[in-house]
């Protein structure tokens, strides 16, 4: 997996980055058990640089995995605790008055990172959660009138807990479409359960990564290859057609007040793409849709309430549509 250099710039084989990501599920599996979907998620979303939502119950290993995952990917990452009195600033920065120059300088905040793990976000004020607007649509950050890049490669990683727990705040529509991807983290199975335990009981400390032997084994050139890649993957305009009839059949569902956008849309099509380079192949076929169509679009859609009366989840309805919508040939 060297690199080589030519007139361009460096370069990495595709292949060689495909095994690397693909080496990520084995590398973090050593500190968090049984998410390899979840894992999955995640690289699909460094791949056409988005962003994720991690929903599950507190203690199911959601802050975990995103630091195994930064560690494996040797990337620069910060953690934000959300809590209600959390300001902008603390998140983005903020000018700070230097008494020996009697000059105001920007004090870069946690935002500045390659892997941004906003932790608890919907425990935070709607005003504090739409500070991060800007950075994760823009992928920059502007203070006092001037624009300031973020590194790249830059992704945030958000957790929350389910909304009907106590001291919650729903996130914006407008916050949730900037999330490429909201992936449910479930309980383990008993299996799992027994696993995690075991390994405590053998000394495993998860504040101690490198003690579980956790090490990179991707770079941020790999990265970079692998975009370069998904780029290429071709679609055919039957599937094209297929994403954009799955996401105008949510507009028109009886169950949902609010459909997928052209933005979610679009954003099917990119973790498709991703999808289907992951898998080895360089063209999309519909089954790569439908595998990525419940987490890029379940956060993009709004039930009505007499539906959520019934019983009826933004899962179930995605998953009907899916059912009925024609499948190109």
């Amino acid at each position: 997996m060297d690199p080589t250099t030519d007139n361009a710039g460096p370069t990495t084989d595709p292949r060689s980055s495909r095994a690397s990501l693909e080496a990520l599920r084995a590398e973090i599996a050593k500190a968090v058990v049984g998410q390899d979907s979840t894992v999955t998620g995640l690289v699909v979303a460094l791949l056409c640089r988005g962003h994720v939502l991690l929903e599950g119950v507190p203690g199911v290993a959601k802050t975990l995995l995103v630091r195994s995952l930064a560690a494996s990917l040797e990337l620069d990452t910060k953690r934000v605790q959300f809590t209600p009195d959390l300001m902008p600033s603390d998140v983005t920065g903020s000018l700070v008055y230097d008494t020996n120059t009697t000059r105001f300088s920007f004090q870069p905040g946690p935002a500045f990172t390659n892997l941004l793990l906003a932790d608890e976000i919907n425990r935070t004020p709607p005003k504090t959660q739409s500070s991060l607007l800007e950075a994760m649509e823009e992928r920059q950050i502007t203070v006092d009138g001037t624009a300031r890049p973020l590194p790249e490669p830059f992704m945030v990683v958000a957790t929350q807990n389910p909304v009907e727990y106590e001291g919650t705040y729903p996130l914006p529509e407008a916050q949730l479409d900037r999330f490429l991807l909201k992936l449910n983290v479930p309980l383990p199975t008993r299996q799992d359960e027994i696993a995690v335990l075991t390994r405590h009981a053998s000394g495993f400390d998860p504040r101690d990564l490198g003690s579980a032997g956790v090490r990179p084994v991707a770079t941020a050139a790999d990265l970079e290859s692998a975009r370069a890649a998904v780029a290429k993957t071709q679609v055919s305009p039957e599937v094209t057609a297929y994403v954009v009839d799955i996401c105008r059949a949510t507009r028109e569902s009886p169950s949902l007040s609010l459909g997928v956008s052209p933005r979610g849309a679009t954003a099917l099509l990119s973790t498709a793409r991703a999808w289907a380079w992951l898998t080895g192949r360089d063209y999309v076929i519909p089954d790569d849709v439908k595998a990525l169509a419940l987490p890029t679009l379940r956060h993009r859609v709004q039930l009505r309430p007499e539906a959520e009366m019934e019983g009826v989840t933004a899962d179930s309805v995605i998953n009907s549509l899916l059912t009925h919508v024609p499948v190109p040939r």
